[in-house]
């Protein structure tokens, strides 16, 4: 089975580190085959960033995400240049405050995460990028949280404990937006 993920925000707020701690979590904990791949817009300060991830049970012949499972986004630029890639079964997993979801049209399953206002009640806003992932587990690849859990623990020693309620938060409001549709909220 093969899964494609990308994760896109703008410069700052931990696009690539969800990527890395997805493509960790995937390949030294659960043995599965990965890729990460990042990218940068030309701009010094500001610009996008994107991690995208490619795991597999088999040896991945091709790098690049081609036709995404899941999308997580935490910008508006994310979902408008992304959202064609999805697959008709695919997840978007969007920043509920700073992606604007009413131009969503089609059968795609598009889920509003507040992670911004959940990382500020956590106490740290930088927390935004580990809730989006848990959330996008949660959603498009529903499987345990712990390897997740001890990749984050690996990453972040020193603040593991906050990274992991982080990864649970977002979980519990993945589990809150599968009640919701995105017409509820536009």
């Amino acid at each position: 089975m093969k899964f494609e993920i990308r994760i896109t925000g703008l410069g700052g707020q931990g696009a690539i580190t969800a990527g890395h701690v997805f493509g960790s979590a995937a390949a030294l904990l659960e043995g599965k085959e990965v890729v990460v791949t990042e990218g940068y817009s030309p701009y010094v300060t500001g610009g996008w960033s994107r991690a995208d991830v490619v795991v597999s049970d088999e040896p991945i012949d091709y790098p690049l995400v081609s036709r995404l499972d899941a999308l997580v986004t935490m910008y508006q630029e994310g979902l408008d240049l992304n959202m064609k890639m999805v697959k008709p079964t695919g997840v978007v997993v969007a920043e509920q405050r700073l992606v604007d979801l009413s131009k969503v049209v089609g059968d795609k399953r598009v889920f509003p995460i507040p992670a911004a206002d959940a990382a500020d009640k956590l106490g740290k806003k930088v927390l935004m990028n580990i809730v989006m992932l848990g959330s996008a587990v949660a959603l498009a690849a529903p499987r345990s949280l712990e390897p997740l859990k001890k990749a984050v623990m690996e990453r972040f020693p020193k603040a593991a404990e906050l990274n992991v309620r982080a990864l649970d938060t977002g979980a519990d409001l993945a589990r809150a937006a599968k009640g919701r549709s995105i017409e509820s909220l536009v």
